[in-house]
């Protein structure tokens, strides 16, 4: 259980550190914050200032334009009050981190958002041993795991080919920051051939262009000629695209979506997809019970997501787990995804 010395405990605001007296991606304004990365339910408008890492100042620029950031290396250790803070990749997008609190003889380690499987626009997951884990379960779920992403990169370029045969747009919806520009970055190391974006993932793209990740060549779908056939492209938008009118400008089409979400059948078949291919930007089952193993912690605590089966199958293994109610992930999880 939480007690007063705890160097995190939950607050209306949102996750607070009272050694260090900053909260962690925070929902309600406060004077000082640790943000993980640049997604809209960790990264908000309103905060005195923003500490993050140099790799993810891009993104929360672009996302919330000039506010007083104090940007900080992978690794370097910083002081908030009484506690020494220091950030590490979380793997999850460009510039996402890990938050390692170290106060009081204790070490405590807030993951954010994260993953373990290979991604070529951001850094790798690293492990970082402490006491006291607050690990993401966003797919806390044994029926949660993942393919190899190139493989599902190849899946989506022969579902293009199947609608070009068939006189169509294969139009894929997928999150619009960091989920779209892997997916460019794993289909680059298959083919050459341009894809066609909404113009909410081309701001995102351009983004990653300049911070150097490379990805496949893409064309706003807004600079093509009005009447274009799009028969046999491939088109990438947010999931908020589909149904909208933008999807008039598409004779014939089909739609697929990316998600881990579509790791589970009846996810696709309710949101009336054509096509569901497996990526995710979080941890499966197996990479969240590793990744806690990994830290050595003797106590967990989970937040946003399936929450009650990780806590029941670390409490089998002898590691004392909990719960912190939060209120990420409120843009839905279909979209935060």
């Amino acid at each position: 259980m939480s007690s007063s010395e705890d160097l995190v405990v939950l607050r209306r605001e949102g996750l607070y550190c009272p050694a260090g007296d900053f909260y962690i991606d925070p929902w309600k304004p406060v004077a000082r914050a640790v943000i993980t990365h640049g997604h809209g339910d960790h990264a908000r408008i309103g905060m005195g200032e923003y500490h993050a890492t140099a790799a993810g100042m891009p993104i929360l620029q672009w996302r919330l334009g000039d506010q007083v950031y104090a940007p900080h290396d992978y690794g370097e250790a910083f002081a908030l009050g009484q506690a020494c803070v220091s950030l590490h990749p979380a793997g999850h997008v460009l510039g996402s981190a890990q938050v390692r609190i170290e106060a009081g003889g204790e070490v405590w380690v807030a993951s954010g958002d994260y993953k373990r499987q290979h991604d070529p626009t951001c850094d790798p997951f690293e492990v970082v041993p402490c006491d006291v884990f607050i690990t993401e379960a966003t797919f806390g779920l044994p029926v949660y795991r993942w393919p190899d992403t190139p493989c599902v990169a190849q899946e989506i370029l022969e579902w293009r080919d199947e609608c070009e045969r068939r006189g169509e747009a294969a139009v894929l919806l997928c999150y619009a920051l960091g989920k779209a520009q892997r997916l460019l970055a794993e289909l680059g190391r298959f083919t050459d051939r341009p894809a066609f974006v909404h113009g909410a993932v081309a701001a995102g793209v351009q983004v990653y262009r300049d911070a150097g990740i490379d990805m496949l060549p893409t064309v706003p779908v807004s600079e093509t000629a009005k009447g274009a056939d799009f028969a046999g492209e491939l088109v990438i938008a947010p999931p908020s695209a589909a149904g909208s009118p933008w999807m008039r400008r598409f004779k014939r089409s089909q739609t697929g979506f990316a998600s881990g979400w579509m790791r589970v059948r009846g996810n696709r078949r309710r949101r009336n997809y054509d096509r569901g291919f497996v990526v995710s930007d979080h941890a499966d089952w197996p990479d969240l019970m590793r990744t806690i193993r990994e830290t050595g912690a003797s106590r967990v605590i989970a937040t946003h997501g399936n929450t009650d089966a990780i806590i029941r199958a670390l409490n089998d293994e002898g590691i004392a787990a909990e719960a912190f109610r939060t209120e990420f992930g409120e843009a839905g999880e279909g979209d935060a995804e």
